[in-house]
Parts: structure tokens; C-alpha cells; sequence
């Protein structure tokens, strides 16, 4: 919850015509992980501003007439947390996925972005035991997921 508002009230100090809803569905029964959280919080931080970044392209593209909209979700499942952070924004093909995680691939422009962010992303889930995914359809969206143990011994 922190993150998406310190996500979006960044975007709105950078530019005053920013503007998007967001929702949360939080599973209260997780327990506290042993985690890095400064590392984590950069992870989630990092998705979700391109989440943002990805619902405001399609509303500029779409001049205006589509309402941008995240949702951060968490749920336990078994030893596993998950986190989804789900936009419905202007999606990527594969051909896009297929890079996403490599170091200093981005599809923003000169200046925007330095395509280290989803690989350092990457990098910081799997040291924690867990997985990054992501699935996404042009036009429709994306849904990136972390999935970390709950118990490092799990």
C-alpha cells in the first residue's frame, strides 16, 4: 500500500496530468518473511511505476477516453506468498517479454529509462528463494507476480 502511493504521488509531482485509479486485495493472514525489505520495496516500487508508466501510455494513445487502473494483490498459497501487481495497460508482445529481464533492454525513451530495473528486479527475487513472472497481452495489459517462500527452509 506504501509503495503504490509513493509510486503514484511520485508520477503526479513529476506531471500534473498523471492520473490513475488503483486498487488492493491484500491477504491479511500472511505472516511476516525474512526479507531484505528495502530490496523487496525496490522491486514492488519498480513495477509498479512501470505499471503506472504503462496505463498513462495507453491513455495518451487513447486520448484520453480510457480509465488507467493497478491493482496490487497478495495471497498465500501453502509455504508460498504471492504478490500481483496488474495493470491494464498498453501490454507487451513476446517478443518484448522475451527481453524484458535482460540488463539494459527497455522499451522507454532515451532518457526515460535505463532497462536495469526489471533485471536488478529479477536478480533481487531470486536471491530471496523466489520467482518473478509475468504474463501480458498487447492492448490488454500485464500482471507481473513475486513469488517468495515463506519460510526460507520451505
Amino acid at each position: 500500500d506504501e509503495y503504490i502511493r509513493l509510486s503514484y504521488h511520485g508520477l503526479r509531482a513529476k506531471d500534473k496530468t498523471f492520473n490513475a485509479g488503483y486498487d488492493t486485495e491484500f491477504d491479511e493472514s500472511i505472516p511476516k518473511l525474512e526479507l531484505v525489505s528495502q530490496d523487496v520495496g525496490r522491486v514492488i516500487l519498480n513495477i509498479i511505476n512501470n505499471a503506472f508508466y504503462a496505463v498513462d501510455q495507453k491513455k495518451k494513445k487513447e486520448n484520453g477516453v480510457f480509465a488507467p487502473r493497478i491493482k496490487v494483490s497478495t495471497t498465500r498459497e501453502g509455504g508460498k506468498v504471492s504478490i500481483s501487481i496488474e495493470d491494464n495497460g498498453t501490454g507487451m508482445s513476446q517478443e518484448v517479454l522475451d527481453k524484458i529481464f535482460q540488463p539494459f533492454f527497455t522499451t522507454k525513451p532515451t532518457g526515460q529509462g535505463t532497462g536495469l530495473g526489471l533485471s536488478l528486479s529479477y536478480d533481487i527475487i531470486k536471491t530471496h528463494g523466489g520467482e518473478l513472472r509475468v504474463e501480458s497481452e498487447v492492448g490488454v495489459g500485464s500482471t507481473f507476480t513475486i513469488v517468495l517462500p515463506v519460510d526460507q527452509n520451505t
